[in-house]
């Protein structure tokens, strides 16, 4: 299954209700499940994004309804990204010599 990499940034309304409910992380990544898409690993990070997020999704049509309906809720901004591990990439760029 493709693997997506998922860049987030609170809105202020987003990290109000972060603290109020911390545990709505968890919450909003069962929510994710109902699309057919898994979280594998999340991180809160520092820098320029709140959190980094892996999801496992079954393709970009799935993963773009994921990451709009989560930025139409108005908590967060995103920035979603196909992955794919670097021993693929390498096995690719063997083949094509």
């Amino acid at each position: 299954m493709p693997t997506y990499v998922l860049l987030s940034n609170l809105t202020d309304e987003g990290a109000k209700a972060l603290k109020t409910n911390p545990k709505r992380l968890q919450e909003v990544n069962k929510e994710i499940e109902k699309f057919g898409a898994k979280v594998t690993a999340q991180y809160a990070v520092l820098g320029p994004y709140d959190f980094v997020s892996i999801v496992d999704c079954p393709d970009n049509e799935t993963i773009a309804k994921v990451s709009v309906e989560l930025a139409s809720r108005g908590s967060i901004r995103l920035m979603t990204l196909a992955a794919t591990p670097v021993a693929n990439f390498i096995r690719t760029l063997k083949t094509r010599d």
